[in-house]
């Protein structure tokens, strides 16, 4: 029925995290997504056990496990120290006190796993090569025009979700004077054959190098085969998109002697093809609804990497959107705007605080001198029980 029937405008890891959700909720769900086939982009992801434990209820536990890497540990590694000055334990251990594994995972894996698992769903479409392109109000709820080549077609919905990322056409459709702005820093991705180093460098942990105005994190995906790479610096080119080819020789000059220790620029030295993307972020305080349409994920709340959880935020989001249209009265008046702005409102304080960490991790990282001094004894003062009670507030989050 075109009455139970919600479209979600993009197939990331937010779109298809929704159309699961809204799916065990009862709806029909219609994922378009403007590219033809899902492509491998982007590089590992880390999801933490409040992302991680939604995936499994969600029934992804059989499609992730086997793909999925369970650390033992993040390792803080500091520059100017030379190497590692604490460690935040992760591991089984953790893993059954969160009630949910920590994983690190090639965003590609996340994605094929989803988009499997919402192919082999009777209450989803995944339609691929169509492009979203308006949408309008009416009595009986929304009518969602989309294109696929020369076909356009306008289909009745109950909602439409806007979880189509940082550039997302839903959101300019709805406030077109919102822009994506750029944060002056670059990421740098590449990933590398596990056994190309030396075993020190291969174990099972996430490795976060700070150094003066840039840092790297380095862990494992691909069941332990691979080694993922992303190493982030200030700069000024700023073209969009997820995969641009980068100049090795500009990345290893951010990472040079004396500032830089071998071990980390062994990491760098390692993988053969670099690609780049500027990061952008969304304005905070912006509008997340309008009527019976929402957004979700990056095209919300775009934040910056350094809390590791810009995909943790989007899952989370898509139960707490699919809860609050599943309690709508289907019959009552204004009731899908209502459920989206108290879905809004359930999430935006904790999305801030997340981009607030973010942010302030993000200058945390790239301190130089006195500050890095000061920072890497503050981090050896708390010790591995206290770095783990800092960040409970994030891991233990339910929906």
């Amino acid at each position: 029925m075109a009455s139970r029937t919600v479209y979600v405008a993009g197939a990331g890891i937010g779109g298809l995290t929704a159309a699961l959700a809204l799916a065990t909720k009862g709806f029909r769900v219609v994922v378009l997504e403007k590219a033809e086939r899902l492509e491998e982009v982007g590089a590992g992801l880390q999801l933490s056990p409040n992302a991680s434990r939604i995936l499994l209820d969600l029934g992804l536990g059989p499609r992730l496990t086997a793909r999925a890497v369970v650390p033992d540990a993040v390792s803080i590694m500091s520059a100017r120290a030379g190497g590692e000055i604490a460690r935040l334990p992760l591991g089984e251990a953790a893993s059954q006190a969160a009630g949910a594994p920590y994983w690190v995972i090639h965003r590609a894996d996340l994605q094929a796993a989803l988009a499997a698992e919402v192919m082999a769903h009777p209450d989803i479409e995944l339609r691929l090569g169509c492009q979203f392109e308006d949408v309008a109000a009416h009595a009986k709820g929304l009518t969602v025009v989309h294109r696929r080549g020369n076909e356009r077609r306008q289909d009745v919905a109950l909602a439409l979700i806007g979880a189509d990322g940082v550039w997302s056409a839903v959101r300019h459709h709805l406030f077109p004077q919102v822009r994506a702005a750029f944060s002056g820093l670059i990421a740098w991705r590449g990933t590398l054959d596990a056994r190309q180093l030396p075993r020190e460098l291969t174990a099972a942990r996430v490795q976060l190098w700070m150094g003066p105005a840039a840092h790297l994190v380095a862990y494992p995906i691909s069941a332990g085969r691979q080694v993922n790479v992303v190493a982030v610096v200030p700069g000024t080119w700023n073209r969009p998109g997820w995969s641009t080819e980068g100049d090795p020789g500009e990345l290893k000059a951010a990472f040079a002697p004396p500032r830089w220790p071998a071990t980390a620029r062994l990491l760098l030295n390692a993988v053969d093809g670099w690609r780049k993307w500027a990061l952008f972020g969304v304005p905070e305080g912006i509008e997340w609804t309008e009527g019976s349409v929402a957004l979700l994920g990056d095209a919300a709340h775009a934040m910056l990497p350094f809390a590791a959880q810009g995909a943790g935020m989007a899952i989370e989001d898509a139960v707490v959107l699919a809860k609050s249209l599943s309690e709508a009265r289907p019959d009552g008046p204004g009731a899908i705007p209502a459920a989206l702005k108290r879905y809004a409102k359930l999430r935006r304080p904790r999305v801030g605080q997340v981009q607030r960490t973010a942010r302030n991790q993000g200058r945390l990282y790239h301190m130089t001198g006195p500050l890095a001094l000061a920072r890497d004894l503050s981090i050896k003062a708390l010790g591995p029980q206290r770095l783990s009670a800092r960040q409970s507030w994030i891991y233990d989050w339910r929906p």
